[in-house]
């Protein structure tokens, strides 16, 4: 029998993508730029990248390829932490985190035990998530397998890599949402798992929603879960250290542990797959163990802004002598947008109010590699490299009529990126590659098409 394989694909315009972690090392070590690049994609994986005229030497057949001016190509952006079921609330008025989720995010969350209600949901964030680069995200659903159903259904129809999982929460949040049990609710989570995680792109997380809604009986569990299949690539995703008053909640509740992460860690949630929300306030102790079971932090700017919590402390997370894997998150509802670009502008005035600074090309480090790296998926995303999905957006350097104007008072890339994550402005993505193909183009007369219709 004779193999066939899709014709080659190529996308040429300026290119940048990052090969290393530029707070770790000399920025100028850790990306390629291309000012004139092409990426060769046959069978959804990136098969070549580099300079256009030493490239298309080596593909004389390439003929097919889509050639953008004035824009940046780079690997498709990640987002490390979002609630795609608080959708509908994003912009709820806000007092403090636990108020806010009482009036806003619990109710809008019932919704979910409706499958036709999360089936709407569901396309309209990803609609969102696409226009705006996004190609990966670490999601949480709810309490109810439908939510975690209506995801992964949607991002099949897309083939994009999404982690999602059932909502672990059997305390101190309404009954409506609330698990009948802690048993039960495990094995619901495990259910979803074998039926989702490894399924094409798809990808599954144990999440307990937050120390104080579980009790220690379902952290146990969804600990004892999590181990588990921790080799078969199954993440533990979760809240931690967000606000002031949700950490004396915690001490509070665990008055035995030594801190929130020892809360975690107690109960077996505490490993290389974890993947921390917020962590706006973290002892010392607690960055070192996070170092040292390697694990994730995701920083939420938008939200943590918007809900008063915390600010973080990046320099923090990247201490030389314990680093730890961090990415940027919109934690949309907290978070007001769907936009990663918007997030690293947030990200740097976070920064500016603790003396320091975030450059362009760190903050899309964070929003590319260091996604995937948080994630432990840059083995296949989060750059442009040969081997690598070809999970891919544009850019566009002159999306209207100012951002032109802005842009001819940039010197370089760096300047000109900079300009764009200050800016945030709109239709600023011209076009997203899941797996090689562009589901979405924005100038197309219906700009988003499933994978499997897409041409």
């Amino acid at each position: 029998m004779t193999l066939t394989t899709s014709p080659e694909k190529g996308i040429r315009g300026e290119i940048l993508t990052f090969k290393a972690d530029p707070f770790l090392l000399p920025c100028e070590e850790c990306y390629d730029h291309y000012t004139d690049g092409l990426v060769v994609i046959r069978d959804g994986l990136i098969t070549d990248v580099g300079e256009y005229a030493d490239v298309k030497e080596r593909h004389p057949g390439l003929n097919d390829i889509d050639t953008y001016t004035d824009s940046v190509i780079m690997a498709g952006f990640v987002d490390c932490h979002v609630h795609y079921v608080q959708s509908p609330m994003i912009g709820s008025y806000g007092d403090t985190l636990l108020d806010w989720l009482r009036q806003y995010a619990f109710p809008t969350e019932a919704r979910y035990r409706d499958k036709e209600f999360a089936d709407s949901v569901a396309r309209i964030f990803f609609r969102q998530l696409l226009m705006n680069g996004t190609t990966t995200a670490n999601v949480f659903s709810t309490t109810f397998q439908e939510s975690v159903d209506a995801l992964f259904e949607e991002s099949e129809r897309y083939n994009t890599r999404m982690i999602s999982g059932k909502v672990l929460q059997d305390r101190n949040l309404p009954d409506y949402l609330s698990d009948r049990s802690a048993g039960e609710s495990v094995e619901i989570s495990e259910h979803l798992l074998h039926k989702w995680h490894g399924r094409g792109r798809q990808l599954y997380a144990v999440i307990p929603r937050f120390a104080p809604t579980s009790t220690p009986e379902q952290l146990r569990l969804a600990g004892e879960l999590y181990q588990r299949y921790i080799d078969k690539g199954v993440y533990m995703h979760t809240h931690l250290d967000e606000s002031e008053d949700e950490i004396k909640w915690v001490a509070s509740l665990f008055p035995d542990a030594r801190n929130y992460t020892d809360v975690y860690s107690r109960y077996g949630l505490v490993d290389r797959r974890s993947v921390f929300a917020h962590c706006c306030i973290v002892s010392a102790d607690e960055w070192q163990t996070l170092h040292d079971r390697d694990c994730a932090v995701a920083h939420c700017p938008s939200s943590n802004l918007f809900l008063g919590d915390g600010e973080f402390r990046y320099r923090e997370a990247k201490d030389i002598t314990r680093p730890c894997r961090l990415g940027v998150a919109t934690d949309v509802g907290g978070g007001t947008n769907f936009s990663i670009i918007r997030q690293l502008g947030e990200a740097y005035k976070v920064a500016m109010l603790h003396g320091h600074t975030i450059d362009a090309m760190r903050s899309y480090y964070l929003a590319t590699l260091g996604g995937a790296q948080a994630l432990h998926l840059d083995d296949r995303i989060g750059s442009l490299r040969a081997g690598n999905e070809a999970d891919i957006t544009v850019l566009d350097l002159k999306c209207n009529e100012f951002v032109d104007w802005r842009m001819q008072y940039a010197r370089d890339l760096s300047e000109k990126l900079f300009v764009l994550q200050t800016l945030g402005p709109d239709r600023v993505v011209r076009a997203t590659y899941v797996a090689g193909r562009k589901i979405y183009d924005r100038d197309r007369e219906e700009p988003f098409s499933y994978a499997a219709t897409d041409k």
